[in-house]
């Protein structure tokens, strides 16, 4: 469902290290944490807190609230505003967390 544009030269963009859920994943330089997220496959970023279903990015420009993801251990921030940094810790939630 999402894919970066053609025009991007990632060849020369620098990278970026951070895990996701524990595990590691290099994003590029100048994305967002929803970018970075959506990257590497990772479409449900939380889930419901009233029924568990799965919630992903849907506005990517922070007016609707479905990217809230933990971050270096803050929790409720907007994915889709956050640009990625070296060492970031990314947490995907469920609705009781």
């Amino acid at each position: 469902m999402f894919r970066r544009l053609p025009d991007a030269d990632l060849a020369t963009t620098a990278t970026v290290p951070l895990t996701i859920d524990g595990k590691p994943f290099v994003a590029h330089a100048g994305d967002t944490v929803a970018a970075a997220l959506l990257a590497a496959g990772q479409v449900a970023f939380r889930t419901s807190a009233v029924t568990g279903a799965a919630r992903g990015p849907f506005c990517l420009m922070g007016s609707c609230f479905e990217c809230m993801v933990t971050i270096d251990g803050v929790a409720d921030r907007q994915a889709c505003l956050v640009p990625v940094a070296a060492g970031m810790r990314i947490q995907t939630r469920d609705g009781t967390s």
